[in-house]
């Protein structure tokens, strides 16, 4: 395997160097001491990074107050572009360059208002009265945030689960249309209520997420029959949206070098690597393609299976219109990635080969392979964004398999 060199902080931009540094502390010692608050410790949990090298990121925080209270909070600063609007802002140093700093406290995220709500057990159980039975409020549970993007917090009631999906509210509208499109024709949540400030409640769906499937646990496997049908019943009518976050149909070919000049911020060593794999993608045959309705971020963690069968598709908000062979490229890269990834990938790695075969079967490897490249480049930005301390390697064997698919 190629070498890694030790993380190359001094080469960050200079946004890194502030938010993932020493200078990090100061920030934050700034930010609380006003609150009656002295940090204790302070660690990053997530990591967003633009081409522009504008970052968010997401810290665990130590925390002791006036009188004693000792408290762990998250805490969220972004630099740049990544700054939403209301957040409070403020200048410091980097590298004798003066910065922007929006800072945030959860749940105070001012790019999503409904966030404050959603993550209190006694506000949701208020608000949702009239949609579960009089049995007492809700166990609440965060199962994602991305700071100023979105959230999705399960609240627990003895009859199942509700999940609150917290977005920017100008997102609402579009979002709630496109599970109304897809509830019925395909097997997506629809949409309890919604509210103007970003909340959509959907109901938990049934079924086994295929992740757990592939990684040991017992039942069946969809076919790739089975998925086909579930791509096939997408309505018609998404061929008019498009899907949010997306450019353009050959959406993997189209980001790559976003993903490249990411990687390139945070791994510079990795650049005449990255060089080489962007030109063999950009010089790819992407093919001639009909438009279709897509999911647009199809996978084995959005697909919830019962004996063989999907019964549940998750994260409808990449639905639109793009190109059936993406989708499938999509799934095959991740769970290629998968034999990285899981303690023991047996099952997934005789899964993968089956979807590969069925993906060859219908379109030409020039065409499927640098797709599946692509992809794996965007998931190598992964270590990195979730701060694993084994980073850089992980990221040079995710480019490697990468490298791999593309040559």
């Amino acid at each position: 395997m190629t070498s890694v060199p030790a993380v190359p902080v001094d080469r960050w931009p200079d946004s890194l160097r502030l938010l993932l540094a020493e200078p990090a502390r100061g920030l934050w010692s700034a930010v609380l001491g006003p609150l009656g608050g002295r940090l204790q410790d302070l660690r990053p949990r997530s990591v967003s990074v633009q081409p522009d090298g504008a970052a968010t990121v997401q810290f665990s925080a130590g925390v002791v107050w006036s009188g004693g209270r000792e408290s762990r909070e998250s805490l969220v600063a972004a630099t740049g572009s990544r700054i939403p609007h209301g957040a409070d802002v403020l200048e410091r140093s980097a590298a004798g360059r003066a910065l922007r700093v929006g800072v945030w406290r959860w749940p105070s995220d001012p790019a999503l208002p409904g966030l404050a709500w959603a993550a209190s057990a006694r506000e949701v159980g208020t608000r949702l009265a009239g949609l579960v039975p009089a049995t007492g409020g809700p166990r609440l549970r965060l199962r994602s945030y991305r700071p100023g993007r979105r959230a999705v917090i399960e609240a627990r009631y003895p009859d199942g689960p509700r999940y609150l999906k917290v977005v920017p509210p100008s997102a609402v509208d579009r979002l709630v249309a496109r599970h109304e499109l897809l509830a019925g024709p395909v097997p997506a949540a629809p949409v309890l209520t919604a509210t103007a400030d970003g909340v959509l409640v959907l109901p938990g769906l049934p079924g086994t997420p295929l992740r757990a499937l592939l990684s040991g646990e017992a039942g069946r496997l969809p076919s790739p029959e089975e998925l086909e049908r579930v791509l096939d019943a997408l309505p018609s009518g998404m061929a008019t949206l498009t899907p949010r976050g997306r450019r353009a149909p050959a959406d993997g070919l189209v980001r790559a070098g976003s993903y490249a000049a990411v990687l390139g911020l945070v791994s510079p060593e990795l650049r005449p690597r990255l060089d080489v794999l962007t030109a063999a993608l950009a010089a790819a045959d992407p093919g001639v393609h009909e438009p279709v309705p897509v999911h647009g971020d199809f996978y084995e963690s959005q697909l919830l299976v019962d004996d063989g069968a999907v019964v549940g598709l998750l994260d409808v908000d990449t639905a639109g219109c793009g190109h059936r062979i993406d989708d499938w490229a999509t799934l095959l890269a991740h769970l290629v990635l998968l034999e990285q990834v899981l303690p023991d990938p047996a099952v997934a790695v005789r899964y993968a080969r089956e979807i590969e075969d069925a993906v060859l079967r219908r379109w030409p490897a020039e065409q499927v392979r640098p797709r599946v490249a692509a992809v794996l480049l965007g998931l190598a930005t992964g270590p990195f964004r979730v701060q694993q301390p084994d980073w850089p390697a992980l990221t040079s064997a995710r480019l490697a398999l990468a490298e791999e698919w593309a040559g």
